[in-house]
């Protein structure tokens, strides 16, 4: 299969959906970022100079859900039916994971719009905690699973996903 967003003279466009049928469409994507001692703690214990961390990178990673369409160039707008963005703390690894799962009734696909909504809750823990680490390191951005459509279910290769953030030397909690 070919690259759906290049035509035959090698120009981008944006996909034809409407011909498409509406099916259900739900997607999952997560990542991780770790902290030094310091930032983990501030987060941890809600002592953040700049306010409540968790909360504000939850509320940006669900905002930029929404904006997924206007930060691709080539992705549709979506009416989107629901996204949750959760977050889980790994003390002995001073690592934050992050899931975003989207759902719509749709044409196309909602994976742009979780991998959106994690890589921008994890760069606003980022931007909320560079005073007290600069050294952060965000990875393993990717989608986990994805339901619906013409491909049907995709669940990301688990086995592969561990072997990457042990190369890495990340574990995820």
């Amino acid at each position: 299969m070919g690259l759906t967003h290049i035509d035959e003279q090698g120009n981008a466009h944006m996909v034809e959906v409407g011909a498409k049928a509406v099916t259900h469409r739900e997607a999952v994507a997560a990542g991780t970022i770790s902290l030094n001692e310091a930032a983990f703690t501030a987060v941890r214990e809600h002592r953040a100079k700049k306010g409540d961390v968790l909360g504000v990178a939850q509320v940006a990673g669900l905002m930029a859900v929404k904006q997924t369409a206007a930060l691709i160039p080539l992705c549709h707008t979506l009416l989107l039916t629901g996204s949750e963005l959760t977050f889980k703390l790994c003390p002995e690894t001073r690592e934050i994971s992050c899931r975003c799962q989207v759902r719509c009734e749709g044409k196309t696909g909602v994976e742009m719009e979780a991998l959106t909504g994690v890589s921008v809750a994890l760069l606003t823990i980022y931007d909320m905690c560079k005073a007290l680490d600069r050294g952060m390191v965000i990875r393993n951005i990717g989608l986990e699973e994805k339901h619906g459509g013409k491909s049907g279910d995709f669940y990301a290769d688990p086995l592969a996903r561990s072997q990457d953030q042990a190369a890495s030397g990340v574990s995820l909690c």
